[in-house]
């Protein structure tokens, strides 16, 4: 790490530090980004051009969900 960090013209501790911030920045942009096939980005997409129509199950979430928050003045 010291001969990386001279080649980088750094510090040990400058070179450390810069190589876990760009980890931990790949990190955070690889769990933020949703990554689709191009047949599931055409099946979201057309989901949002044309939604389903609720089912039963959808209308109970829904009704449940209004039950248990109380509107804030």
């Amino acid at each position: 790490m010291e001969q990386a960090a001279e080649l980088m013209g750094a510090t040990l501790n400058q070179f450390v530090v810069q190589i876990a911030y760009l980890e931990a920045q790949r990190v955070i942009e690889r769990e933020s980004l949703i990554r689709l096939s191009q047949r599931d980005a055409r099946k979201v997409l057309s989901l949002l051009d044309t939604p389903p129509k609720p089912n039963k199950h959808l209308k109970n979430a829904v009704k449940e969900f209004k039950g248990s928050v109380r509107a804030q003045d």
